[in-house]
């Protein structure tokens, strides 16, 4: 038997405890620095999201089982090519189920962020779980993007969408002024080559996710920055 590194298997099923203290110290193995707030606020999120999954699918059977891998995990990897300071804002345009925005609104609790989606059961998904996890500096949107008005610092985002039509979605929405060292502009999770879809950005730098993170699932993913002028 196994448990928890013990040696305790019963009937080949891993307790659920033993599995979330493998997904924490999957999260603490690359964010050493949480506080306990935080960590406790990481935790949670694989009960909520497994309770809202029985009544509204949002996130994949094989997903859902690997949440803090292929989900939040992943959406951290953002912070590992651009930390927020505090006072920054951030747009999170298709969240879906609150990915990336969730992850990083919970690493960065002084930041302020905007997630959006059209699908509306997906965004009261993100609802209940922001008012779960009781954070505080998380607003939602049931719209498209382009009727959300407001100037941000980063937008985030998942592979909602080609780059240049995703481009045209938030034309017009990044603040004037940079608060970082790197411009305001897009930091968008993507997959695959991507050399064909960005050509046409000469100005885009590709960090691939595998340099920051060991496991194979990272063997494909990186983060693309393209920086963006602001537009009055």
């Amino acid at each position: 038997m196994e448990m928890c590194g013990f040696k305790i298997i019963i009937f080949a099923k891993i307790p659920y405890f033993c599995l979330l203290n493998e997904f924490m110290e999957l999260i603490s193995k690359y964010f050493p620095q949480l506080t306990d707030i935080q960590k406790n606020q990481f935790q949670m999120l694989q009960k909520l999201y497994e309770d809202w999954n029985l009544k509204i699918n949002v996130v994949s059977r094989k997903d859902i089982d690997e949440l803090y891998l292929r989900h939040v995990l992943h959406s951290l990897g953002i912070s590992k090519i651009q930390s927020f300071l505090p006072g920054s804002k951030i747009l999170d345009v298709g969240t879906g189920g609150g990915f990336p925005g969730i992850p990083l609104a919970i690493l960065y609790p002084q930041v302020e962020f905007h997630l959006v989606d059209s699908i509306g059961k997906k965004i009261k998904v993100v609802e209940e779980v922001v008012a779960g996890l009781q954070l505080k500096n998380v607003k939602t949107t049931n719209a498209r993007v382009e009727s959300v008005s407001g100037k941000y610092d980063f937008i985030v985002s998942r592979a909602v969408a080609q780059m240049e039509t995703f481009v045209h979605w938030v034309d017009g929405k990044i603040a004037k002024k940079s608060l970082h060292e790197r411009k305001n502009g897009i930091l968008y999770l993507k997959g695959g080559d991507l050399s064909e879809e960005l050509k046409v950005y000469k100005n885009t730098a590709i960090f691939p996710l595998s340099d920051y993170f060991e496991e194979d699932f990272f063997e494909t993913k990186s983060v693309v920055y393209l920086p963006l002028k602001f537009k009055g």
